[in-house]
This record gives C-alpha cells, structure tokens and sequence, in this order.
C-alpha cells in the first residue's frame, strides 16, 4: 500500500513538473522570438548591396525651362522633418521601339481608328500628317514612337463649342474608349485622372469655374504608381496623354485638342541603385539644383515654404532608357520641385 501511495505521489510530482517545464519552453520561446524581433527592429540588417546591372545611367530628361527665380526654402512639413527612406531603389528599364518596314502602315492603321483616314503628309523622317476628310481637324504621327498630336481648326468651325461639354467622368471614360478600340491604351496608365473645365477667351482656352460656363473640359491620364510611388511628369498638372473634348454629338468634331506622349516600362526588368539621403537632395534643392516643375505663382525671389517631400518617378515625355526615381519637394502656391534620387556617381557626366 504505501508503495502505491509513493508511486502516485511521484506520477503527481513527475506531471507537475512536466506542466512547468512546457509552459517554461512555450513562455521561453516566446520571449526569445520578442527579443530576437526587437533586436532586428533597433539593429536591422543592412539591406543587400545594390545591383547597379545597368552601370551608368542616362540624365533624366527634364523638360527645357527658363531660369527660374533665385528662391530660399524653409521645410515646413507635417512632422516638422524629412522622410525616412530606403538606401536604394529600382530603376527599370524602358524599351525603345525599333523602326521597321511596317511603321507607317501601323501608323495608318492606327490613324484611322482615331478617325484620320486616307493618305497621310510626310512632315518629317518619322512624322506624318493625317486630316480628317469631312472637318477642319489633323493628327500628326511620330511613326516610329507611336506618339502624336490632334488639333482641330476653331477658326474654320466652332460648331463643337455650341453644346456643353461633358461630365468629367463621361469625358475620361469616352476619351479612354477612343484610345482602346484605337490599341492605345496601356496596362500602366491606370493612375490618376485628372480635369479642368476651360473656356473660349479670344484666341486661346482659359480656366472656367464649372462645366455650365465651359466650353470644353480636359482630361489628364496619368502613369499608375510604381512601388507605390507617383509617376510625375515634366508638369505635375498636366498628364503626358491627355485631351480636350467638346459636347458635340458628330465622334470627329469632340477631340479638339490632344497629345500623346507614352513610353513603355518594362517591369520585369529592373535593377537597384544607392539613393541619395533626404537631406543631401534638399541640400541641392537649396543650392538650386534639380528641376522646377511648377513655379507656381511665386514669381518673386524669396522664400518659399517646402510642405511635402516624397520619392516618386518621373514619366518622361522623351525617350530615355530608364525610368528613374526622384525626390519630389511641394511648396506653397503650387511649386513642384524635382530632385534626382540616385547618386551622382551613377550618373553620365
């Protein structure tokens, strides 16, 4: 009997211990795996060495501007500082197209989709000129490229200026519809779109407050984000595809005007490069480096108040082999200031 008592009694004692010691592991590998997360928060491991596959990078090519004037900036954003970024970051690569024996009947082809049939004018090497046959309204082709322009002669005929303009939304989807039965309209333009209602004043279009006081509105399709960063163009404002369109009923007469400037990214290629801190890129800014993308209405030397800063990458309008990353600085009254992001040893001189 009391070697039965002394066997339970150990079985109790073995169990208990046993419970102890699991919860001791369960409670142990937890806290390791907190500290271990902790240590790896405060001391993270430094991210692998940039790639830099593609050696010396092309300049971004900013549009030509006249000098703007001398301005001082103050940083002045919502957390009183400048962002934490990356130390590196993609750069991916743009294909160029190749001209062939086919361009000018792709040109054509793609002419009559926007509604310019017939034989075009040669303008240059690579440009063509379409007209409409029935209305007062061109397009001019860059063949090889794919980009082109649509105009349409207000002087000879104001007919589409006679109904009001379509509801920003009716406008964007109609203005997406011609250039997708058109093959168009790539995957990547998909961010945001923008619009302005604008009015006849004279021989020129102008801001109108609303659609009931327009004459036409604007659209502006913009390059999705990439790695949830911005596409930024060469003015902020104005998307590199966008258009005018009119209330006219007639499909030939609601382009008025148009432009298109769109160049392929390819995704699947890319390649890291080292970045320039926040503070060295607004150094520059200050040093008056980099790109002014809007002035604004700060048309004065002074001092400007810088309210955002943020990584982004600019959408050219020109061909360039790479689509590049850049610091983009807002400030008050509209200004918009580019920085390029990578360093400046990756750069051609």
């Amino acid at each position: 009997m009391t070697s039965l008592t002394q066997v339970a009694i150990s079985a109790r004692k073995i169990i208990r211990y046993g419970i102890f010691f699991i919860i001791f592991i369960l409670v142990g590998n937890a806290l390791l795996k907190a500290g271990i997360g902790i240590y790896k928060r405060i001391f993270p491991a430094p991210p692998p060495p940039a790639t830099v596959k593609y050696g010396k990078l092309n300049k971004i090519p900013f549009p030509v501007r006249d000098p703007a004037p001398k301005l001082t900036y103050t940083l002045e954003t919502p957390d009183g500082g400048l962002p934490k970024v990356s130390t590196q970051i993609k750069v991916y690569f743009m294909p160029k197209p190749n001209p062939n024996l086919l361009s000018l009947d792709v040109a054509k082809e793609n002419a009559n989709s926007l509604g310019y049939g017939g034989d075009p004018q040669q303008v240059s090497d690579t440009i063509y000129r379409f007209n409409n046959s029935d209305f007062p309204s061109s397009l001019e082709m860059n063949i090889v490229t794919g980009s082109f322009s649509i105009s349409y002669d207000l002087n000879s005929d104001r007919t589409p200026l006679d109904t009001i303009p379509p509801v920003p939304e009716v406008a964007a989807a109609d203005f997406r519809g011609l250039l997708s039965n058109s093959n168009l309209l790539p995957l990547d333009l998909t961010g945001p779109t923008a619009h302005d209602f604008l009015k006849l004043s004279g021989a020129k279009f102008v801001t109108a407050l609303a659609l009931s006081e327009s004459s036409v509105v604007k659209i502006n399709l913009f390059r999705k984000s990439y790695d949830d960063m911005p596409s930024m163009t060469g003015n902020p404002n104005e998307a590199n595809v966008w258009a005018i369109l009119s209330g006219a009923q007639n499909k030939n007469q609601q382009v008025i005007a148009a432009e298109y400037h769109y160049l392929p990214v390819d995704e699947t290629q890319f390649s890291t490069y080292p970045i320039k801190t926040p503070e060295e890129a607004f150094s520059e800014l200050q040093n008056g480096q980099g790109f002014i993308a809007n002035l604004g209405i700060n048309k004065d030397e002074g001092n400007l108040k810088i309210r955002r800063v943020y990584l982004g990458y600019f959408d050219p309008e020109n061909e360039t082999n790479f689509f590049q990353p850049i610091y983009v600085f807002e400030g008050d009254n509209g200004f918009f200031g580019y920085i390029p992001a990578v360093t400046p040893d990756y750069y051609d001189n």
